[in-house]
């Protein structure tokens, strides 16, 4: 078409800009995922935090991003309605990455943490309905995503809830903490390897030629389950605490076995994030260079062009150093008061529920998942232990998410329509 022979450098050059910014948010304000209840716990320093999600975040977008990305995010806008009109798509591709990645700055500015994948998806139904047809949208898939507001949080609350109050009945709350956590505090390791083993396989490696089936994976996770339940074992047996310590004394010196756990679960949370979330960013990136590239052909997968991987796992490190403070803040001190146990029993069923989603096809959100959690540890100890004031603030921004983006991405479009000439 004479559209993309005119302005198809251009285009790519903008959209690359574009996928810049939008990775740039995913880093500002979904990092926070796996590094806030370990800051919050006082498992790692910010600093720290940052540095290690930067290294694992890059890994897992750069090494299991995807080698081929499907170019319409989550399949919710039909690709036939856009055959006439390929520059309708390119221009809306733009506008939506530009929406998403300015909402999620504005978001993470005000310690908001918000879905990223719910703002890519609500600027992608912004301008498809308005600019081409309501039609368009797959509106099934959009109450799916509303219903996950409810239903994600509500699930990794619960087991949030019963993994907490099972360490303080087991470990805590007993007569010789320190003797019963050489007895448990290895089941919990097993437990968290073998979740994080899912998660990391589920969302990790299936991009990069490693994809295994699922009695494969299963037998992969236990046997790393077993590994690490033997050497938890070996390493707090090793551990020497007198049981004439007083309780509190013993209680902190557990609590440190938790923060450790906590480094591992946080880095295996930030590769899967990496390897899973930078399709946002990529994807509508990878859809442009795909139509601009085949001169106006839609394809519903392309080949990523070896350069969008890099410009996306880059973004996100940039963002996080750069912003990931203040939402890392926000879920790991703002909502309850965390220790590495109750950090630990956050983030774990997080994982269980990122595993649990993956298997049934449930619309989810990290973001939602994680804070449902930290709410789940916090009532655990009853309402007067959570901030209730930034609950609500986090509960608006996320039903404000999806109209945000949408309503920014209609004004771009038709921005773009008209510097571009496109009627």
């Amino acid at each position: 078409m004479e559209f993309f022979e005119s302005y198809g450098l251009i285009l790519i050059v903008l959209a690359a800009a574009v996928g810049f910014v939008m990775a740039w948010g995913i880093g500002a304000n979904d990092v926070a995922n796996a590094m806030g209840t370990s800051v919050g716990s006082k498992a790692l320093t910010i600093k720290q935090a940052i540095l290690i999600a930067m290294i694992f975040e890059f890994a897992g977008a750069y090494l299991a991003g995807g080698e081929v990305t499907s170019t319409i995010r989550k399949g919710i806008i039909d690709a036939d309605y856009f055959a006439a009109v390929p520059e309708y798509l390119v221009l809306g591709m733009i506008a939506s990455l530009l929406a998403a990645g300015i909402w999620l700055a504005v978001a993470s500015w005000l310690g908001w943490p918000v879905s990223t994948t719910h703002s890519i998806i609500g600027a992608i139904i912004g301008f498809t309905a308005t600019g081409v047809s309501m039609d368009a949208v797959e509106w099934g898939k959009v109450g799916g995503i509303v219903g996950s507001w409810i239903v994600t949080p509500a699930i990794s609350g619960i087991i949030a809830y019963l993994i907490f109050m099972s360490a303080q009945r087991l470990i805590f709350h007993t007569e010789t903490p320190f003797n019963n956590a050489k007895r448990y505090v290895p089941v919990y390791m097993a437990l968290a390897g073998f979740v994080m083993s899912l998660v990391t396989i589920k969302k990790g490696l299936k991009h990069v030629g490693l994809e295994l089936d699922t009695l494969t994976g299963y037998a992969l996770a236990i046997a790393i389950a077993i590994g690490l339940a033997i050497i938890g074992k070996w390493l707090i047996g090793k551990m020497k605490f007198s049981e004439d310590h007083s309780t509190e004394v013993q209680t902190a010196n557990i609590e440190k076995v938790f923060a450790l756990l906590m480094v591992v679960t946080a880095c295996c949370m930030a590769f899967a994030h990496g390897s899973n979330d930078v399709a946002n960013a990529i994807g509508p990136l990878a859809a442009v260079v795909s139509v601009v590239s085949s001169g106006g052909e839609i394809t519903t997968s392309s080949t990523l062009a070896p350069w969008i991987l890099p410009l996306g796992g880059l973004g996100i490190v940039a963002g996080l150093a750069l912003f990931g403070h203040r939402v890392i803040k926000t879920i790991g001190q703002g909502i309850t008061h965390l220790t590495p146990s109750r950090g630990f029993a956050a983030e774990l069923a997080a994982a269980c529920t990122v595993v649990i989603a993956s298997g049934t096809g449930l619309p989810i959100s990290t973001t939602q998942t994680l804070v449902g959690a930290v709410l789940g540890v916090g009532l655990a100890r009853g309402v007067s232990a959570l901030n209730l004031g930034i609950v609500r603030n986090i509960v608006v921004s996320w039903i404000v998410t999806l109209p945000a983006g949408a309503i920014l991405s209609i004004i771009f479009f038709y921005v773009l329509k008209a510097a571009f000439g496109v009627a």
